[in-house]
């Protein structure tokens, strides 16, 4: 085939604090033919995470980093241009990690599914019906475990992961608080069916988030950290759970000794006292889970049970910018990057 070029974005150097412009190159470059057992990708959709964030690190994670001059990491949908690999031929649409980029070259036992049949927008497997919903999905049913009548509290509600916990929760019989921050998403949350929505940046929220709990806590599901974190901790009961999934409020803090006392002894001395189940996940973690999530939630989309919401940016070029606006919780739903019209 003949030599086509790709379009990518690369760590040029490694954030201080915030990421800028500066730490990102976007470049043109060949891209070579796929060998055995690789595919060639043309990517349709990226995926922009929290996560990523972390990426841009040194340092020890539960991941690598992804080293100077490489293609930024990130979750694709995508279309198979040339094979070497037998269990794809071109045409296919497939979820893998392809990254920001245009086009890809990855080993085809890599990709995570194929989506010819999926009768849904594509651009959902990447969203409620790919890893955010899973990850909602598992750490509900292996950590948070609500129970009809118990009260569950979310943060970064109106996100892909925050918006399926609490509808998930719903379903289950719990009694839902969501958080988001500004009124428009307050306000989609109540159309999501929360049975009480709040904005975190009001100032008297740690006062309205007692008054909505009257019964305490029993599950808190962990995005956000921060302030946010510290208006729920007096207010968990005993053996409350809290998954732990992002604490994107000091994710740009890594490095940086955070000022105020050290309150760490007093919370796992809270933990002994009330005996809390507090466990940090990552969605692979439970990957068994992922046939049984398949079915489930693409029942529930297709009953209307599960809504979702996305923020879908037009173009590479823009991808950036975005991200940098999602870390500052710009985004109102899945934060999507469309690359091809």
């Amino acid at each position: 085939m003949s030599e086509l070029l790709n379009t990518r974005i690369v760590l040029a150097s490694r954030p201080r604090g915030e990421p800028e412009a500066s730490n990102l190159r976007l470049e043109r470059v060949p891209i070579a033919a796929p060998g055995p057992g690789e595919v060639l990708l043309r990517n349709h959709y990226l995926s922009l995470d929290p996560y990523m964030r972390g990426r841009m690190d040194e340092g020890r994670s539960y991941s690598p980093p992804v080293a100077i001059n490489d293609v930024m990491e990130g979750r694709t949908v995508s279309e198979v241009l040339a094979s070497g690999h037998p269990d794809f031929i071109v045409g296919d649409k497939v979820v893998a990690t392809g990254g920001w980029q245009s086009l890809a070259v990855v080993k085809g036992d890599s990709i995570t599914r194929k989506l010819n049949r999926l009768d849904l927008p594509l651009s959902t497997a990447l969203g409620v019906y790919g890893m955010p919903g899973f990850t909602a999905y598992a750490g509900l049913h292996e950590i948070g475990k609500p129970q009809p009548g118990e009260t569950l509290v979310v943060a970064a509600a109106s996100g892909p992961v925050g918006a399926t916990v609490g509808q998930i929760a719903r379903m289950q019989g719990a009694r839902t608080v969501g958080i988001a921050g500004g009124e428009a998403k307050r306000q989609y949350l109540e159309t999501l069916g929360f049975d009480v929505a709040l904005d975190h940046r009001a100032g008297d929220f740690a006062e309205q988030l007692r008054a909505a709990v009257p019964g305490g806590i029993d599950v808190y599901f962990e995005n956000v950290g921060g302030k946010v974190f510290d208006a729920v901790v007096p207010l968990l009961n005993d053996f409350a759970r809290i998954p732990v999934c992002g604490t994107i409020a000091t994710y740009n803090e890594r490095d940086r000794v955070l000022p105020g006392p050290d309150r760490l002894p007093g919370f796992v001395s809270r933990i002994l006292r009330q005996r809390l189940t507090v466990r940090g996940f990552i969605q692979r973690d439970f990957i068994h889970l992922f046939p049984d999530f398949l079915e489930d939630m693409g029942r529930w989309l297709k009953d209307g049970r599960v809504q979702y919401r996305e923020d879908i940016v037009e173009g590479l070029e823009n991808a950036p910018e975005a991200f940098f606006g999602l870390l500052k919780g710009r985004n109102f739903g899945k934060l999507v990057v469309k690359l091809v019209g």
